[in-house]
């Protein structure tokens, strides 16, 4: 029985950013979610596409996604119906692009509950992954916006964090509790205190809630994002409006993150639940956690990517990503992130990973956009 597809559940993919923690190797027309970042053999994309597939069936997972990856993406993703691809004109954040995939599917089917699922995670233990996701269906039927959080396997400063609270009795759903309140990014003594508490769980960015309950929150908390999403929708399934609607309202939208103007509002209401995942899950924020990934975390072993990479290592750490066929040596450097692409050099160490974005930034300033 755990193995059939949710009658009443869509799954909902946002394929969209550039990952600019992970430039050069992420770019706007290649961007994280398009890359093999595990050593699988097909991309984040695909990985997730697969690990969803089972829970709602392969006709109701929808793909929020920009224009200009429409191509990509139906090319990683063949069992995608069209009328599943929702495009963007151009990147709104999170609450425009699960707004839109609530909307048009409420218009579809009034009573459904759709789950929001970054194209870019990487997850394993795909059981218990099935399991939290399907216990968090059974908190959304009865009325509830339910998140999956991830127990901390060290304390992050890389990650917001969920508390949860009281146990919530719902049918179906064994681990689920109340949310008390997120909390942003901390600082290391600040996480350290998270992860010993245990009640904190990071915030993975998955929403499971019945289309409505979401859409009537966003009308309450954004009432003109909301107004336009519905406007949206309603010209979405016929192609001589959608275009020009699009073009006319979504570059107008505000951009807010869904944990803004939903997830955090219906936790001070009470009505936001959380399903503690026993899963591994790692958003590969940037190289850091890429190299943890690929080196089964080994702090002393270098992980490189690249088909065609040559790489010469003595006593050295870290992470060499090669899209070149030129010869890289690392001697007695620990920790090193070397990314080498046609047209870009990243030279940086782990620890300075999470900077990599303030280059990205840097260059759109001095107008390099080739680049990017």
């Amino acid at each position: 029985m755990a193995d059939l597809a949710i009658d009443d559940f869509y799954a909902v993919i946002p394929a969209g950013g550039i990952g600019s923690r992970l430039w050069p190797l992420s770019r706007a027309d290649a961007p994280k979610f398009l890359h093999d970042l595990t050593g699988s053999g097909q991309t984040l994309l695909r990985d997730t596409w697969e690990r969803l597939a089972p829970l709602s069936g392969e006709d109701r997972i929808a793909v929020v996604t920009g224009r200009a990856h429409r191509a990509a993406v139906e090319r990683e993703l063949p069992g995608v119906p069209d009328h599943n691809v929702f495009l963007e004109s151009e990147p709104r954040d999170s609450s425009a692009a699960i707004g839109l995939a609530a909307a048009i599917l409420v218009r579809r089917e009034p009573d459904v509950i759709i789950g929001s699922f970054a194209a870019d995670h990487v997850i394993r233990q795909t059981r218990q992954f099935d399991f939290a996701v399907r216990q968090a269906v059974a908190v959304a039927r009865a009325g509830y916006i339910c998140t999956i959080g991830i127990q901390p396997a060290e304390p992050s400063v890389g990650f917001g964090y969920i508390k949860q609270a009281d146990e919530l009795i719902v049918d179906g759903a064994p681990e689920a509790y109340m949310v008390e309140r997120f909390v942003e990014k901390p600082d290391l003594e600040t996480a350290k205190q998270y992860f010993a508490d245990r009640s904190y769980l990071w915030n993975a960015g998955m929403f499971i809630t019945r289309a409505d309950v979401l859409l009537a929150e966003l009308a309450v908390n954004e009432p003109e994002l909301h107004a336009g999403l519905l406007e949206l929708a309603e010209a979405w399934d016929d192609r001589d409006r959608r275009g020009p609607a699009v073009d006319r309202i979504w570059p107008e939208l505000k951009k807010i993150a869904i944990d803004y103007s939903v997830a955090e509002p219906a936790a001070e209401k009470g009505r936001l639940a959380v399903i503690p995942g026993h899963f591994d899950w790692d958003d590969v924020g940037d190289f850091a956690s890429l190299s943890k990934l690929n080196s089964s975390g080994g702090r002393n072993e270098l992980a490189i990517l690249g088909e065609d990479a040559r790489v010469l290592s003595d006593a050295s750490s870290g992470i060499v990503v090669s899209q070149t066929k030129r010869v890289i040596s690392l001697i007695g450097v620990r920790d090193i992130v070397v990314v080498d692409t046609p047209d870009a050099l990243l030279v940086t160490t782990s620890e300075n990973a999470q900077r990599v974005k303030g280059v990205v930034d840097a260059l759109k300033l001095t107008g390099r956009g080739d680049v990017l």
